[in-house]
């Protein structure tokens, strides 16, 4: 249903992606990205809201810095913002204002670094109200989803099911009586 940017997606250039976006059937999101000086400028969305049996699901989408990464010929006037920010941002919105179950975030950040660089693991602890992390960029093969908790001490899940279409991820959430959440998940290989 939805997809984000990765860094490869640039490797044809900014206008490139502009022109194959007619040819998708499925939304792409990044909310991180300022596109509004690129041919990106209002074809892309922040966010989306997936109706599911009476449950509101709210997604959105982060990428990954690139500067140092990708070819500013290639990105031109594209601005990173701060993912952590933009997440708190979107999740708020998502949550409070659209009244969402569940808030997925689908990432380009990469699952785990050692520095300061913000990842996956970051994210989750650093912000709250998101459910689960789908993440992409390192490549990292996890053969069940991670939990992590967030800033206030809740559960995040976080997945990454390495690259190439090797392996799909599958999580299911439950909602019980009580309001809460119960997932299984695991990766499987194709």
């Amino acid at each position: 249903h939805a997809s984000t940017i990765g860094n490869h997606e640039f490797d044809n250039g900014i206008d490139n992606i502009a022109a194959q976006l007619s040819h998708a059937q499925f939304d792409l999101l990044n909310a991180n990205y300022d596109l509004s000086n690129t041919s990106l400028n209002g074809l892309t969305k922040a966010h989306q809201i997936f109706e599911v049996n009476g449950i509101s699901i709210g997604v959105f989408g982060l990428g990954i810095e690139l500067e140092g990464l990708v070819s500013k010929d290639l990105y031109k006037e594209t601005v990173y913002l701060n993912p952590i920010d933009v997440a708190k941002d979107q999740t708020r919105l998502l949550r409070e204002t659209h009244g969402c179950d569940l808030v997925i975030c689908l990432s380009h950040l990469g699952y785990h670094y050692r520095n300061e660089k913000v990842d996956d693991i970051k994210l989750a602890e650093q912000t709250h109200g998101i459910d689960l992390i789908i993440g992409g960029h390192t490549h990292t093969f996890l053969d069940q989803p991670t939990v992590h908790k967030n800033a206030k001490n809740e559960n995040v899940i976080i997945n990454q099911v390495g690259w190439a279409g090797i392996n799909v991820g599958r999580i299911d959430f439950f909602l019980e009586d009580s309001n809460r959440w119960r997932t299984q998940g695991k990766s499987s290989q194709v």
